[in-house]
């Protein structure tokens, strides 16, 4: 296993684009919610400025992301360590190094400004054929405020196999362009994990393609942080592709959470799988799940579904949860979506407690049941236990809330009656 560490990013803004790699029409976003005529370029200046009623920013804290709307990047970038497994090739290479770019098409204004911006990126490759026995990881540690950005290009050759962990830990305002390649036959997972410290604020722009016969597993694990937004995205450049978009977030008080998704069907015979569950708590926690799924007439054949859960632990969170669903061909193997968000099942509390089971313990119970199905998806010990640990603190703030509202409840009671009797 090797270590390679980078701590000073280039400033270099030179890009690569080729002519008819993206579309848009006179530079300007176009009004149409569907995903199909969404604006998508490499350049920066065929973007507006937000102002936070796009479709694509409605949903956003507009006002934290002014940096990276602006494109100045001249804040302390991430430390950045890449601990690869075996067999694994990994590399910083310069801006116009021609890997890079091929997982798509920036398809917003920090998108754009990230790619502009990338300087040098990394590159991580895994050899045709080979299968590599233990996961690669991207430790990304921020470093402090001020807009900075930050490139990764993950390539899975022909028939390999792999799983590579981008961990975010620190403080820092990230803009930050994720892509994965897969060629014919691999089969790769990827797992993205936010854990930033309080004040982080994070844009991250992961795209995906995914060759004939190919397998991506990516998941998304967002628990730290003041506001982040991550954009994952997955198209297919030949038949028998298969995605599968997986997600686990816990909101706390006055974090923002977003994920916005997009699978793009643009050939025929292959299938997609969206599943992301989230928790909220505390004053202001907010999360934001959007999915996109565009079904093209050329994609017959295709097997798609996507699935949003939110559980409200709490007063005063919030979620919002909009899944799209467009089909332009009527020769598909399946297509649906559903999305939920509620409070704890009474009825599974009732049980719980009618057993014996004390209620903090009963509600743990119940949130770790919501989340055991995502967490056995990981797939990788020492994050499955990190994150278990993680979701145990949380519940350790939610339970002590509850304490708090329901000693407060007893309270006002006792005073109620108090008033009551000298009456």
């Amino acid at each position: 296993m090797s270590t390679v560490t980078q701590q000073n990013l280039s400033t270099d803004h030179s890009r690569q684009q080729e002519d008819g790699a993206h579309s848009h029409v006179g530079g300007e976003t176009v009004s149409s919610t569907s995903r199909a005529d969404r604006l998508s370029s490499f350049e920066l200046a065929d973007f507006a400025l937000p102002t936070g009623r796009e479709e694509e920013w409605r949903f956003s804290p507009v006002r934290a992301l002014q940096g990276m709307f602006a494109a100045e990047f001249g804040g302390t970038a991430p430390e950045v360590e890449v601990t690869a497994a075996d067999g694994i090739q990994v590399e910083r290479v310069g801006a116009d190094d021609p890997r890079l770019g091929r997982a798509g098409v920036p398809s917003d204004r920090i998108a754009a400004a990230a790619w502009e911006g990338r300087g040098e990126a990394w590159v991580v490759t895994v050899p045709k054929s080979h299968v590599a026995t233990s996961e690669t990881t991207v430790a990304v540690r921020g470093r402090g405020k001020g807009a900075s950005v930050e490139h990764v290009t993950i390539i899975a050759e022909e028939l390999s196999e792999a799983t590579v962990v981008i961990d975010h830990t620190g403080t820092a305002e990230l803009a930050q362009t994720v892509e994965i390649v897969l060629g014919d036959g691999a089969q790769l997972n990827v797992i993205s994990v936010q854990d930033w410290d309080a004040g982080a604020v994070h844009a991250s722009a992961q795209r995906a393609v995914v060759g004939r016969d190919a397998r991506l597993h990516h998941m998304v694990i967002t628990l730290g942080g003041d506001v982040v937004r991550l954009t994952p995205e997955a198209s297919f450049s030949g038949p028998g592709g298969e995605v599968q978009l997986d997600g686990i977030y816990f909101s706390d008080a006055g974090q923002h959470q977003e994920h916005r998704l997009f699978v793009d069907h643009g050939v025929p015979n292959c299938l997609s799988r969206v599943a992301y569950k989230g928790a909220l708590q505390g004053k202001d926690a907010r999360s934001v799940w959007i999915g996109d799924v565009l079904i093209r007439k050329e994609a017959e054949g295709t097997d798609t579904y996507e699935l949003n859960r939110n559980l409200v632990l709490t007063e005063g969170a919030r979620a919002d949860s909009v899944p799209n669903l467009e089909i332009e061909t009527g020769e598909i193997e399946g297509a649906g979506h559903a999305s939920a968000t509620g409070r704890f099942d009474e009825e599974q509390l009732f049980y719980l407690r009618a057993r014996g089971i004390p209620e903090d313990a009963a509600r743990r119970l119940v949130v770790r049941g919501f989340f055991a199905e995502m967490i056995a998806k990981i797939g990788v010990a020492s994050v499955e236990e990190r994150i278990l640990a993680a979701i145990e603190e949380e519940l350790n703030t939610a339970m002590g809330r509850v304490a708090d509202l329901s000693s407060e409840l007893d309270d006002e009671i006792g005073r109620a009656i108090e008033e009551g009797l000298e009456k």
